[in-house]
């Protein structure tokens, strides 16, 4: 059976052939939709991203895939609440991971220091303002780091 070419970029699609590998039935639709519970005719149309799927079906295909990365996309991209609240996170490798945890682990002793001296006369001043910004900039990437890791570990966890 081809690969599909209009789906080529869509996580969904790159999850299930990547689990394909380990598990025939998801080199097609039809098995994949199969052993997941979710209708071919949906399943594609997810695929192509004609259709956003329900949050039960992102968690029947992230448990099936091993591709618990498709639960950070699937609430950054298609969730209101996650697209706000959320970090977008990539797949990277430990390797990866421990080189961005370092540098963005660094600034932390500053970060700290910083809160405490905005902190310490409990008023907010503009130009304290602007040093908040850089606080949260480097608190999302901490927190990107994490969620980074968490995936991983989860995708190893599941390898077992």
């Amino acid at each position: 059976m081809g690969k599909a070419t209009k789906a080529v970029e869509s996580p969904y699609y790159k999850a299930r052939m990547e689990c394909a590998s380990c598990n025939d039935m998801l080199m097609s639709r039809e098995g994949a939709s199969e052993l997941i519970g979710i209708d071919r005719t949906r399943l594609a149309r997810i695929e192509l991203g004609s259709l956003i799927p329900y949050p039960e079906e992102v968690l029947m295909m992230s448990d099936m895939y091993n591709a618990p990365e498709l639960l950070n996309y699937h609430c950054t991209h298609d969730c209101p609440i996650g697209r706000q609240t959320l970090v977008k996170v990539d797949t990277k490798s430990i390797e990866q991971i421990a080189l961005d945890a370092y540098v963005s682990l660094k600034r932390a002793t500053e970060v700290k220091e910083s809160i405490i001296e905005i902190a310490k006369d409990g008023i907010i001043s503009e130009d304290e303002k602007v040093k908040l910004a850089e606080i949260l900039e480097t608190l999302n990437e901490i927190s990107k780091v994490a969620t980074e890791l968490q995936i991983l570990t989860k995708k190893l966890d599941s390898k077992k």
